[in-house]
Protein backbone atom coordinates (compact mmCIF):
# COMPACT_ATOMS: atom_id res chain seq x y z
CA UNK A 1 0.00 0.00 0.00
CA UNK A 2 3.05 2.34 1.13
CA UNK A 3 4.45 1.87 -2.61
CA UNK A 4 0.69 2.90 -4.28
CA UNK A 5 0.87 6.47 -2.27
CA UNK A 6 3.39 8.07 -4.47
CA UNK A 7 1.73 6.70 -7.56
CA UNK A 8 -1.29 8.43 -6.65
CA UNK A 9 -0.31 11.65 -5.69
CA UNK A 10 1.10 11.52 -8.87
CA UNK A 11 -1.72 11.08 -10.50
CA UNK A 12 -3.67 13.04 -8.92
CA UNK A 13 -0.77 15.99 -10.06
CA UNK A 14 -1.19 15.21 -13.19
CA UNK A 15 -5.04 15.23 -13.00
CA UNK A 16 -5.20 18.60 -11.29
CA UNK A 17 -3.08 20.39 -14.27
CA UNK A 18 -5.54 18.68 -16.74
CA UNK A 19 -7.99 21.86 -17.93
CA UNK A 20 -10.55 22.13 -20.68
CA UNK A 21 -10.10 24.83 -23.79
CA UNK A 22 -12.42 26.88 -21.99
CA UNK A 23 -10.73 27.06 -18.85
CA UNK A 24 -7.29 27.90 -20.46
CA UNK A 25 -9.92 30.80 -22.45
CA UNK A 26 -10.86 31.93 -19.05
CA UNK A 27 -7.81 32.44 -17.21
CA UNK A 28 -6.40 34.48 -20.49
CA UNK A 29 -9.45 36.16 -20.28
CA UNK A 30 -8.93 37.38 -16.21
CA UNK A 31 -5.87 38.54 -17.38
CA UNK A 32 -6.52 40.74 -20.26
CA UNK A 33 -9.45 41.77 -17.79
CA UNK A 34 -6.54 43.33 -15.47
CA UNK A 35 -5.56 45.58 -18.38
CA UNK A 36 -9.09 45.97 -19.33
CA UNK A 37 -12.23 45.62 -17.23
CA UNK A 38 -14.23 45.25 -20.39
CA UNK A 39 -12.39 42.97 -22.17
CA UNK A 40 -13.87 40.11 -23.74
CA UNK A 41 -12.25 37.59 -26.24
CA UNK A 42 -13.18 38.04 -29.71
CA UNK A 43 -12.96 34.76 -32.38
CA UNK A 44 -13.65 37.50 -35.16
CA UNK A 45 -9.70 38.82 -33.54
CA UNK A 46 -8.44 35.72 -33.14
CA UNK A 47 -8.99 35.11 -36.69
CA UNK A 48 -7.33 38.01 -38.04
CA UNK A 49 -4.34 37.48 -35.50
CA UNK A 50 -3.85 34.07 -36.89
CA UNK A 51 -3.16 35.27 -40.25
CA UNK A 52 -1.83 38.31 -39.42
CA UNK A 53 1.57 39.09 -41.18
CA UNK A 54 4.20 40.03 -38.87
CA UNK A 55 7.58 41.26 -39.60
CA UNK A 56 10.01 39.07 -36.73
CA UNK A 57 10.63 36.21 -39.54
CA UNK A 58 10.31 35.98 -42.88
CA UNK A 59 10.41 32.26 -43.00
CA UNK A 60 7.63 32.13 -40.02
CA UNK A 61 5.94 35.22 -40.51
CA UNK A 62 2.57 34.35 -39.18
CA UNK A 63 0.96 31.19 -36.88
CA UNK A 64 -0.52 29.70 -40.43
CA UNK A 65 2.79 29.86 -41.97
CA UNK A 66 3.44 26.36 -40.27
CA UNK A 67 -0.19 25.46 -38.73
CA UNK A 68 -1.82 26.23 -42.46
CA UNK A 69 -4.86 27.89 -43.23
CA UNK A 70 -7.73 26.09 -41.45
CA UNK A 71 -6.38 25.15 -38.28
CA UNK A 72 -8.74 22.32 -38.06
CA UNK A 73 -6.16 20.38 -40.78
CA UNK A 74 -2.52 19.27 -39.73
CA UNK A 75 0.38 21.68 -40.88
CA UNK A 76 4.03 21.26 -40.98
CA UNK A 77 7.16 23.00 -39.65
CA UNK A 78 8.37 25.59 -42.52
CA UNK A 79 11.68 25.11 -41.32
CA UNK A 80 11.92 21.59 -40.16
CA UNK A 81 9.49 19.62 -42.22
CA UNK A 82 7.84 18.38 -38.69
CA UNK A 83 4.59 17.42 -38.73
CA UNK A 84 1.83 19.52 -36.61
CA UNK A 85 -1.28 18.33 -35.54
CA UNK A 86 -4.45 20.43 -35.72
CA UNK A 87 -4.44 23.30 -33.40
CA UNK A 88 -8.36 23.66 -33.11
CA UNK A 89 -9.27 22.15 -30.09
CA UNK A 90 -12.51 20.52 -32.24
CA UNK A 91 -10.09 18.70 -34.16
CA UNK A 92 -7.52 17.58 -32.00
CA UNK A 93 -8.72 16.52 -28.69
CA UNK A 94 -4.94 17.31 -26.77
CA UNK A 95 -5.19 21.15 -27.64
CA UNK A 96 -5.38 23.74 -25.17
CA UNK A 97 -5.67 20.65 -22.17
CA UNK A 98 -2.24 21.48 -20.27
CA UNK A 99 -1.84 24.63 -19.52
CA UNK A 100 2.51 24.38 -18.80
CA UNK A 101 2.30 22.94 -22.28
CA UNK A 102 0.17 26.22 -23.46
CA UNK A 103 2.31 28.32 -22.07
CA UNK A 104 5.96 26.75 -23.52
CA UNK A 105 4.00 26.84 -26.96
CA UNK A 106 2.61 30.13 -26.97
CA UNK A 107 6.31 31.71 -25.62
CA UNK A 108 7.89 29.66 -28.24
CA UNK A 109 5.82 30.42 -31.45
CA UNK A 110 4.82 34.02 -29.84
CA UNK A 111 9.09 34.82 -30.03
CA UNK A 112 9.24 33.19 -32.96
CA UNK A 113 6.69 34.57 -34.92
CA UNK A 114 5.93 38.13 -33.50
CA UNK A 115 9.28 38.62 -32.45
CA UNK A 116 7.54 39.28 -28.61
CA UNK A 117 5.64 37.89 -25.96
CA UNK A 118 2.17 37.56 -27.19
CA UNK A 119 -0.39 39.09 -24.46
CA UNK A 120 -3.10 37.41 -22.77
CA UNK A 121 -5.81 38.94 -25.02
CA UNK A 122 -4.07 38.01 -27.95
CA UNK A 123 -3.77 34.32 -26.48
CA UNK A 124 -7.47 34.76 -25.78
CA UNK A 125 -8.48 36.52 -29.08
CA UNK A 126 -7.00 33.13 -30.61
CA UNK A 127 -8.32 30.53 -28.35
CA UNK A 128 -11.30 31.65 -28.78
CA UNK A 129 -11.33 31.50 -33.10
CA UNK A 130 -9.68 27.95 -32.79
CA UNK A 131 -12.50 26.83 -30.15
CA UNK A 132 -15.41 28.37 -32.72
CA UNK A 133 -13.93 26.15 -35.80
CA UNK A 134 -13.94 27.20 -39.11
Amino acid sequence: MKALIPVMLGLFAVAAQAATPNEILAGYRAEAAKHNPRYQPSAELGAQFYTRLFSASAKMPSCSSCHGDDPSRSGSHVVTGKAIGPLAPGANAERFTDPAKVEKWFRRNCGEVLGRACSAAEKADLIAFLMRGR
